[in-house]
């Protein structure tokens, strides 16, 4: 094999991938057609997803540096390459600033290397005012209209969403920061918006209603992220170089990094997305690993799931109409909006005669470290003591098919598992102790990377938790001060097994007796 190929961790500008040789996967088709759209175009996709990238493709195409794009798709597209003045804007660095005063100065600070080259006025005094000011004398002095990229429109407000006391504030700012981009709309060619929260959210953008928002255009859903065909026809070598690495096959790395970073998708028609910052950190460390989670923690949305009580064992396989996540963040009555376009929950399915939409977690990767998140919050463990410890040895224990293993270890682990004090006041979703114990499971079982539901309903009731596992499926019923066998007897009375009758995978059940007294599991019993 060639040499090592240089991937582009961290590094966002297009023109320094292409001239330093970094891998480079092609979505110059995409930007093109997007750019014919609308003359105002909205983005929204999670942290780290390439959005950046796709700022800096859009200005160097519009800055007519045809140079950086010979031999990619555009080149068959564009016949004209005119240059604008461009005006990139990243608003995530204003972050972190503590008053509205702060982030006035903030955001002053992101347009000076635009006012050292087109001037200002003295009565211009605002962020606002400078900007549109901007706008004009580029305008006046160029002859062209002028080309407005934002990336990370939303970040300052993101901190304080609900602070009550600053949200107000900091609203006005912004709001006053983008008014121009209605107001100069004569003299913009192209205005491109980016963010994690849809646009409309904390109207911001109250006054700019001929925005076209392609977040969920299934023309546009590959337009950041890697698929798996480009995987496969242009990230191969990439591939084969890795599986050497851990001594598999390419067929078997391939399925590896699908499974742990494989599974968003964007629209109802979209295909299965790679989260890009993810794959090219593990092909260019030759490692698998949460390379997401180690970039940013989820606490933010922690704490909105705290907020808005959320029940964490049903995210997998929650059925809805879109409205239910792709709305403002200020008319949110749960934290299921956040959670899906901040990327924790991910399109799984579309159904065209309801219109419904089943969103899941998308990856091994969101799973475990999303939860090793939660897990001190509910249990007051860590979750790389779960991971590394009881974990290993119970996921051994099923590999091996030997359920009696797998449950002494879980009878073990449990009785290390302190139950947190005041936990119902604390999160408010757990009214009965069977609750703490089926967020504890699920919790540890996510860790695994297993698909697990909980309170599964059928015909008769509802089963406490059915963990499915690739040749096994594990019907599993909890009794709180009952017995093992008063578990497994409701197993068998209310039939909690037989719609998987037909699946082909092997069926365990176990019944599980809980002492509250003891804080323990004081038994099971394992019925195939």
């Amino acid at each position: 094999m060639t040499g090592k190929r240089k991937y582009p961790v961290g590094i966002q500008t297009f023109s320094e991938i292409i001239d330093k040789g970094y891998v480079y996967i092609d979505k110059t088709d995409l930007m093109w057609q997007m750019i014919q759209v609308s003359k105002y175009i909205f983005l929204s996709r999670p942290r780290r997803f390439g959005k950046s990238l796709l700022t800096t493709t859009l200005c160097s195409f519009f800055e007519g540096r045809r140079d950086l794009f010979e031999g990619l798709k555009v080149m068959k597209l564009e016949k004209e390459w005119q240059s604008y003045p461009v005006f990139h804007i990243d608003v995530s660095m204003a972050k972190g600033q503590d008053n509205m005063d702060m982030l006035r100065n903030a955001l002053l600070l992101q347009l000076k290397p635009l006012t050292e080259r087109y001037g200002t006025s003295a009565d211009e005094l605002t962020p606002g005012t400078v900007f549109s000011g901007l706008i004009r004398r580029a305008y006046e002095q160029t002859g062209r209209q002028v080309v407005v990229v934002i990336d990370e429109y939303d970040a300052p407000l993101l901190e304080v969403l609900h602070e009550e006391e600053q949200l107000p504030g900091y609203r006005r700012v912004m709001q006053e920061f983008y008014q121009c981009l209605k107001a100069r709309e004569a003299m913009i060619r192209f205005c491109f918006i980016t963010g994690i929260t849809k646009f409309s959210q904390l109207s911001i953008f109250s006054t700019l209603n001929n925005i076209t928002n392609i977040t969920l255009d299934p023309e546009f859903s590959a337009i950041c992220g890697i698929t798996g065909e480009e995987i496969d026809t242009q990230m191969q070598p990439d591939v084969e170089r890795i599986a050497g690495e851990y001594e598999v096959t390419p067929q078997e790395m391939r399925e590896m990094l699908r499974i742990t970073y494989d599974g968003y998708r964007f629209s109802r028609k979209s295909p299965y997305i790679y989260n890009p910052f993810s794959l090219m950190k593990a092909f260019n460390q030759r490692q698998l690993n949460n390379w997401w989670f180690e970039s940013g923690t989820p606490s933010y949305l922690i704490r909105q799931m705290r907020q808005y009580r959320t029940d964490i064992t049903k995210l997998d396989g929650l059925q809805v109409p879109s409205s239910a996540f792709d709305q403002p963040t200020e008319n949110m009555m749960d934290a299921l909006p956040l959670l899906y376009q901040s990327g924790y929950l991910t399109i799984k399915d579309y159904d065209r005669l309801t219109l419904e939409y089943t969103l899941g977690i998308p990856n091994k990767e969101v799973r475990v470290g999303f939860t090793e998140g939660l897990l001190p919050s509910v249990t007051g463990m860590r979750g790389s003591d779960v991971q590394m410890g009881f974990a290993a040895r119970f996921w051994k224990a099923l590999r091996a098919k030997d359920t009696d293993l797998a449950m002494r270890e879980l009878q073990a682990y449990l009785e290390e598992l302190p139950y947190v004090e005041g936990f119902k006041k604390k999160l408010e979703e757990v009214t009965v102790a069977e609750g703490f114990y089926e967020w504890s499971f699920y919790l540890i079982f996510s860790m695994l990377n297993v698909y697990v539901q909980t309170q599964v309903k059928c015909a008769r009731g509802r089963a406490d938790m059915v963990v499915f596992m690739p040749d096994t499926i594990y019907v599993i019923e909890l009794k709180i001060n009952g017995t093992a066998q008063d578990a497994l007897d409701q197993i068998e009375k209310k039939g909690y097994a037989r719609r998987y009758a037909t699946d082909g995978r092997q069926i365990v059940k176990a019944g599980i007796g809980f002492s509250v007294e003891q804080r323990a599991m004081t038994e099971y019993l394992i019925s195939s």
